[in-house]
């Protein structure tokens, strides 16, 4: 696997490139500030062929550019009970401070969805707690885990927004504490981890 990430914007929000090298096939997660011009020249240079936009989670900084890369065709997933940001972005209630264009067109997936593009396979994994749609990717034969604002170097996500499940972080931090520790974890903001770093 290939691998192309960037802090990007005023939060520093990562936006993460996979590909697989052999087919060209790729995805990009959390499309943030700028993705759109820091990324589509990686695309074209390397000849990648992007499959989907995946999203851990529809706060603002994650989706700011979905609908640029929605527009030329690359559909874009969500887990359902994060999408209504997505299809109206602000009705989460949090102030971005840059117009979102919407995506009218989600598409969808749930615990224990597959995630394919070329050799390539992650398991979707439902983390709610900072959303109520968060989701984490794992990538057992890469040993990888994008894990959005659920988990963080020294941290997990904040609970205190409006679309916080306090109650429900535990049980996914639970969850991500069964993958081998050696696992290393790429958050939406901040330097990478491992499994048995934080957990």
């Amino acid at each position: 696997m290939r691998i192309f990430d960037k802090l990007l914007g005023p939060l520093e929000t990562r936006t993460i490139l996979l590909a697989c090298p052999l087919t060209k096939e790729a995805v990009l997660i959390d499309p943030s500030f700028y993705s759109f011009r820091h990324f589509t020249p990686i695309i074209e240079e390397n000849k990648f062929f992007l499959k989907m936009v995946l999203l851990t989670h529809s706060h603002y900084d994650h989706i700011v550019d979905m609908a640029k890369f929605r527009d030329l065709g690359v559909p874009v997933y969500v887990h359902p009970l994060d999408s209504p940001n997505v299809l109206a972005p602000g009705s989460d209630g949090l102030r971005s401070p840059k117009v979102i264009d919407r995506v009218s067109d989600p598409r969808y997936f749930q615990e224990g969805d597959k995630i394919s593009f070329g050799f390539i396979e992650g398991i979707v994994l439902e983390t709610p707690g900072h959303s109520p749609g968060s989701v984490c990717f794992y990538f057992p034969k890469e040993n990888l885990l994008i894990s959005g604002d659920t988990l963080f170097k020294g941290g997990i996500g904040r609970l205190d927004l409006p679309t916080g499940v306090p109650l429900k972080m535990e049980g996914s931090l639970e969850k991500l504490k069964k993958y081998p520790k050696g696992t290393v974890v790429y958050p939406g903001h901040g330097p990478k981890t491992t499994i048995e770093e934080e957990l």
